[in-house]
């Protein structure tokens, strides 16, 4: 099977249910966006959120993407750093326990944290990230011999932000021979580096994922199937998600809309990141490009109905039970 890599901030998700907005009023954390926080800031939102009572899951965008391909069977490694501390530890632990070959190198800051607050009445997410060391992540941490041997290069939007290394990272997959895709990550970050992604996506990236305000502020596009119009006319694939609408896909001059697989959503945080890791174990099997996107929305749907990012046992037992009936595998 094909195998896939990620970079990305090596970060534990702080898990939170809020009953209101108040929080996120208290510290301008506009509701679904991704904002940084210095480690005071970040260390008062962790006590008030200990308060309310929280949930501690390795996580990081990408990470989330590259665990649910291991899941899946695909031969799958990641790129990033941690703290020489208790959170660092357990992202390692949840690396290993996944299978993931990790090349996560030590850094002097504090391990990276989210904190992810999930709001009523549509289980939005909101993030305020303290990136501490995954932000020590630079180009010449990159090493060849991390991109040898692997088909798929996955990357998050949320590094753009360190363009050196972004640039270097896409260099060295191009080099390599692997294919790579690009979730955009945050409306907030495709706009503070827009030029920079458009140069990027354009002469480097085969797909992209986004979410519709993803794709707005990318393509200036109010209605998202114009956004993924313009965005397919600078890479292979483009993918748009419009949340429990569903999502859509274009090649070239194909189009599909994907419906959205049922599901009883209480927490959409790591719906993105699963169904990039369901499209992309769909493409590298030579699934068609309607299919791909099937599957992408199949393993959202079980994220979904869980607190986090991670998938239990019964879900994800399910959900590979509909995927073989999808692509015409009988048990």
């Amino acid at each position: 099977m094909k195998s896939i890599l990620g970079i990305g901030n090596a970060l534990t998700d702080i898990l939170a249910v809020l009953p209101d907005d108040s929080l996120l009023r208290e510290y301008n954390l506009p509701a679904g966006s991704m904002q940084h926080v210095d480690a005071p800031t970040g260390n008062k939102i962790w006590e008030k959120l200990k308060a309310i009572g929280v949930q501690y899951v390795a996580g990081g965008s990408a990470a989330n993407t590259i665990s649910a391909t291991s899941i899946f069977g695909m031969p799958s490694g990641f790129i990033g750093k941690v703290g020489n501390d208790e959170l660092g530890s357990l992202f390692r632990q949840a690396q290993q326990q996944n299978g993931i070959k990790s090349h996560l190198l030590l850094g002097t800051a504090a391990s990276g944290r989210a904190m992810v607050f999930i709001t009523a009445p549509n289980a939005d997410r909101t993030f305020a990230t303290y990136l501490g060391a995954a932000l020590e992540l630079e180009p010449e941490d990159l090493k060849d011999e991390f991109f040898e041997g692997y088909d798929y290069f996955h990357i998050e939007g949320y590094l753009v932000q360190n363009q050196r290394l972004v640039r270097k990272a896409v260099e060295k997959a191009r080099n390599h021979g692997m294919q790579i895709s690009l979730d955009m990550a945050s409306y907030n970050v495709v706009e503070s580096n827009l030029t920079f992604l458009h140069d990027i996506v354009k002469n480097y990236v085969d797909i992209v994922f986004a979410n519709e305000t993803e794709a707005k502020a990318f393509t200036g596009y109010e209605d998202p199937r114009k956004s993924l119009e313009s965005i397919a006319k600078d890479c292979e694939i483009a993918v748009v998600k419009i949340g429990k609408d569903g999502s859509m896909v274009q090649s070239g001059n194909e189009f599909h809309f994907i419906e959205p697989w049922p599901a009883d959503t209480i927490d959409a945080t790591g719906a993105g990141d699963t169904y990039a890791a369901g499209f992309l174990y769909a493409k590298a099997m030579g699934m068609p490009l309607k299919t791909c996107g099937e599957i992408g929305s199949i393993i959202a749907a079980k994220v979904v109905e869980v607190i986090g990012t991670k998938i239990d046992i019964p879900r994800w037992k399910a959900a590979k039970a509909e995927i073989r009936e999808k692509i015409g595998i009988r048990d």
